[in-house]
């Protein structure tokens, strides 16, 4: 086998999805992201980490190599090796290998072996795997229709929010807590927002009649976007009915510029 059919077949099962090895390789990949992020919350756990610390140790050396040698292998089969590096992918793909080599290297790096929770992000790379990827497409397209509907509210909720805290902190002042502008806005967002900590409170009957609005105001700060998302994805599932069916298989949700079937693999009829 000469390096470009080597090259060249690392590519089909590490980036490919076709069914064989490329599927099973990314069901192997995601059995090992969970196995290492699950191994990584059992020995944050004292108890565990007492009685089973070398255990997750060399496991976490094992995932370690086998982390590296997929990064490796995607740079060398990658068209674009600068592009992969740099990519959104690339840099979570390093961060799940870097944090245990800094480890072994710099005294005092144990506190960013944390970093190595970025490791549940590489699942989004093989979410294509699943039925969940169309819906999951459904709902980012939504959203990019409603950006700008939702960019609006949100100047709007800034707005309220310095709005009230600065109400709040013209009528409560210092002696109630109101200590600043940022303390007061700070005060705002946890009401507006429906937390509610308590660690700050009107004492005044004006206050009270403020925070009683922001209260009010949060009900609508929570309904509005949920309407605009909603009436987005009403209308994207209505352009999606429109969309291609495999007369194979009879699955449809095939985008427009689809050539095979997703589901079984057959060529998609022309529209």
């Amino acid at each position: 086998m000469t390096g470009d059919t080597l090259k060249e077949r690392l590519r089909e099962i590490i980036f490919g999805t076709e069914p064989g090895l490329g599927r099973n390789f990314d069901i192997a990949l995601i059995i090992v992201i969970i196995a290492s992020v699950l191994a990584l919350f059992l020995d944050s756990v004292e108890p565990l980490h007492a009685a089973y610390g070398e255990l997750f140790y060399t496991a976490e050396i094992a995932f370690t190599v086998l982390f590296s040698i997929e990064y490796l292998a995607r740079i060398y089969c990658s068209v674009d090796r600068k592009r992969y590096i740099t990519s959104f992918y690339g840099i979570v793909d390093l961060l799940a290998t870097l944090p245990t080599y800094l480890a072994l290297i710099l005294p005092g790096a144990q506190h960013l072996l944390v970093i190595r929770i970025f490791r549940v992000l590489r699942i989004f790379r093989v979410f294509k795997l699943f039925k969940y990827m169309s819906e999951a497409n459904i709902l980012v397209r939504s959203i990019k229709s409603s950006r700008h509907k939702i960019t609006v509210f949100l100047i709007t909720v800034v707005t309220l929010v310095i709005v009230f805290g600065s109400l709040m902190y013209l009528v409560e002042g210092p002696e109630n807590g109101f200590t600043s502008l940022p303390q007061s806005i700070y005060w705002a967002i946890v009401t507006v927002t429906t937390v509610g900590y308590g660690d700050i409170v009107p004492h005044s009957p004006l206050g009270r009649a403020i925070a009683a609005m922001a209260m009010v105001t949060s009900y609508a700060i929570i309904a509005i976007p949920t309407g605009i998302l909603s009436a987005e994805l009403v209308q994207e599932n209505q352009r999606q009915a429109g969309l291609k069916r495999c007369t194979s298989c009879q699955q449809g949700n095939h985008e427009r510029d689809a050539i095979h079937c997703k589901y079984c693999g057959e060529l998609l009829p022309e529209q």
